[in-house]
């Protein structure tokens, strides 16, 4: 893929009551914070989840980058399981005071279809909101947000949009990539 023109949707919440729930998965599937910046743990679902979807941009931070970032007030990693087994998760980056910005979310791919993303992204704007009860001193929420793009997974923004977020801004963009670096970025998983 050469040069290509991509659309970018930026959508937000402005109230904690704007959630629409999705249903809960038939299979128990519990989301738990890593209360532990890991860079390791980190790296590891941005490439496993993103490695499709033209997630790019942290392929060439350092580990000190990495923990830098994570170290920031306010950020907060959730990791849904599906059987003790990481099925996706929801980066919040809560370091502007007032907002915070849902910086990555997605699936590992053999867990789609089977109603986690829903429940993930409802899970974690709950959790968007509730920050400052984390994290004493943090000012209360008063905005979530979101982009997306059509490199992103199919069901990305119908997903955003069904659990209450709503289009504030679109725009078509120029876009550069070859191809998806994949989940193993270096190496062909089947090697």
């Amino acid at each position: 893929m050469g040069g290509v023109e991509i659309t970018k949707w930026y959508l937000e919440q402005d109230s904690p009551g704007q959630i629409r729930p999705a249903r809960e998965p038939a299979t128990a599937a519990p989301i738990i914070r890593a209360e532990v910046p890991s860079p390791e743990l980190s790296r590891y679902l941005y490439t496993a989840v993103g490695g499709d979807w033209h997630w790019t941009d942290r392929l060439p931070w350092t580990w000190p980058q990495w923990q830098d970032y994570l170290d920031q007030p306010g950020v907060e990693t959730w990791i849904a399981y599906r059987h003790g087994t990481p099925a996706g998760y929801i980066e919040l980056d809560g370091h502007e005071p007032g907002l915070v910005e849902i910086a990555y979310f997605g699936l590992l791919p053999q867990f789609t279809g089977q109603g986690l993303g829903g429940h993930l992204l409802t899970t974690g704007l709950r959790h968007a909101w509730s920050l400052p009860e984390r994290h004493p001193g943090h000012p209360p929420v008063q905005r979530v947000v979101v982009d997306t793009c059509s490199l992103d997974g199919p069901a990305a923004l119908v997903n955003y949009q069904a659990r209450g977020m709503r289009l504030y801004r679109t725009e078509t963009i120029p876009y550069h990539q070859a191809a998806t670096p994949g989940p193993w970025p270096g190496a062909a998983k089947d090697l």
